[in-house]
């Protein structure tokens, strides 16, 4: 999928985008994809709709702009992980709340909204989202998990598979419920407890003796 495109804007044109960014959020997750219109994000962000079209192209332009926003400062609170000197245990709970935090901004509710409802009719968007947003945490938890494995803290014989059963166990149901308008921001200290509390039974099992 193709960047928005690149435009030259004066600090004041930035902060207009910027603009556009945060409203188009509001509006995505309060219309959908199919519903909102840019003049609805342009009437009451301001601005004009040659700005938002030159700076994002189209509709599919600025919630492509949308989800690099999200992956970036998801990606940010997860690289923290491979840097982090605590035990595993430790570090994954920390990565597990930060990630939590982020899974519930409306940047990412709105992100992982569009990415399941135009799945089908926007394969492009949710290819490039899932390439983008998705597969590098999967790696990223993978090479964590074949790291500490080799340096005798984990025991794990497949960490891509392991890293696959991570994400959905610690973060699979809130990302369902948050789509789904169940779970919110406001919800974050029960969200974060529970993270902690599935990187434990990742961790540790269900067995009895383990």
């Amino acid at each position: 999928m193709p960047p928005r495109p690149a435009v030259e804007l004066q600090r004041r044109g930035e902060r207009r985008v910027e603009r556009f960014l945060d409203v188009a959020i509001e509006v995505f997750n309060e219309k959908g994809y199919q519903g909102a219109r840019l003049s609805d994000i342009v009437k009451r962000a301001g601005g004009s709709l040659s700005t938002l079209y030159r700076a994002f192209g189209d509709k599919e332009g600025l919630v492509h702009a949308l989800m690099e926003r999200s992956i970036r400062d998801f990606g940010q609170g997860l690289e923290e992980l491979l840097q982090s000197p605590l035990p595993p245990a430790q570090a994954l709970e920390d990565a597990a709340c930060r990630m939590v935090e982020e899974i519930l901004t409306p940047a990412r509710i709105v992100s992982h909204r569009i990415f399941t409802a135009e799945g089908m009719s926007q394969p492009a968007l949710r290819d490039w989202f899932h390439a983008h947003g998705i597969r590098p945490v999967e790696i990223l938890l993978s090479d964590y998990f074949a790291r500490e494995t080799r340096a005798g803290r984990l025991a794990i014989d497949d960490p891509d598979a392991a890293a696959d059963q991570f994400y959905m166990l610690v973060f699979g149901g809130l990302v369902i419920r948050s789509i789904s308008g169940r779970v919110g921001g406001e919800h974050l200290p029960q969200a974060q407890a529970r993270a902690r509390s599935a990187v434990q039974l990742f961790l540790k099992g269900a067995l009895p003796g383990r």
